[in-house]
């Protein structure tokens, strides 16, 4: 049977296109990295990678494999969480950090944990990115973050929030536009976890939020890809709304908490996080 750690290897390879960004995650040294990967070849009797010289890609094979890999990921971050929690006294009520353009699923989950647990006393916390890790430190704590991911963190109920329009400076000629691509908007302000698409200039500021971001757009420091939520919740005469087209864009979220504080709320919130995923 694989290794957990080599099939950890093998998702992060294929996450990051790369042997060295890899093991920069995961604290292990490239060597270390592409021998788990090659175990896992042997084993699997299977090239998992295409690798050239500038390049490296999953092979059909790898492709496949990958979603079962990220399962088994979450399984075993599941099962090192509720051992966690056998030893860990459950505090007098929860936290759950969230990103405001992940504000419907926040309050989906909380709503499903109200029929989970219906005494449970859950905070919840509106927070960029940065103030979210730090609000992980709290005993007690589950963040809605996108990727990527803490190290050290677990994980679960993974989903995805599309990136439909771009918000532009309503002195922005641009703004007027029937649609936009990202090629053609300008300096991009780029949310964390996002991918760098080909062919675009940024904007200096990092995205954290991209809810508050829209200061940055309105101030015309750059153009912001966001989702419907904000388009449909955000009145402001500074900040207009221009659909998004070309090859879609997209944040990935998960619940993130530390397994080995976790107690038996913490625990719920996780359940309930995957319930609500699939309803």
């Amino acid at each position: 049977m694989a290794a957990l750690r080599d099939i950890e290897c093998f998702a992060l390879v294929a996450r990051h296109r790369s042997f060295s960004r890899a093991a920069a995650a995961l604290s292990l040294s490239q060597p270390a990295v592409s021998q788990a990967v090659a175990r896992l070849e042997r084993e699997l009797g299977q090239r998992l990678f295409a690798r050239t010289s500038r390049t490296v890609e999953p092979t059909a094979f790898g492709t496949a494999l990958l979603p079962f890999a990220t399962a088994v990921l979450d399984q075993a971050a599941a099962f090192a969480a509720e051992a966690a929690r056998l030893a860990v006294p459950s505090p007098l009520g929860i936290r759950l950090v969230y990103a405001p353009v992940a504000g419907t699923f926040a309050a989906r989950l909380a709503r499903r944990l109200t029929l989970r647990k219906p005494g449970l006393d859950l905070t919840l916390i509106p927070a960029g990115r940065s103030a979210a890790a730090d609000e992980l430190l709290i005993p007690g704590t589950a963040a809605l973050m996108s990727a990527p991911f803490p190290p050290g963190y677990a994980t679960a109920a993974r989903f995805h929030v599309p990136l439909s329009h771009l918000a532009l400076s309503s002195s922005d000629p641009l703004s007027t536009a029937p649609s936009l691509t990202l090629d053609r908007a300008g300096r991009i302000l780029l949310p964390r976890g996002l991918p760098l698409p080909p062919g675009i200039r940024l904007a200096a500021e990092p995205v954290d939020d991209p809810a508050a971001a829209l200061d940055l757009v309105a101030a015309a420091r750059g153009t912001l890809p966001v989702p419907q939520l904000l388009v449909d919740t955000v009145r402001r005469p500074d900040v207009r709304f221009v659909p998004l087209s070309g090859p879609a864009l997209r944040l990935t979220f998960a619940l993130v908490w530390r397994a080995e504080t976790a107690g038996e709320d913490v625990m719920a919130l996780v359940q309930a996080a995957q319930e609500a995923l699939r309803r």
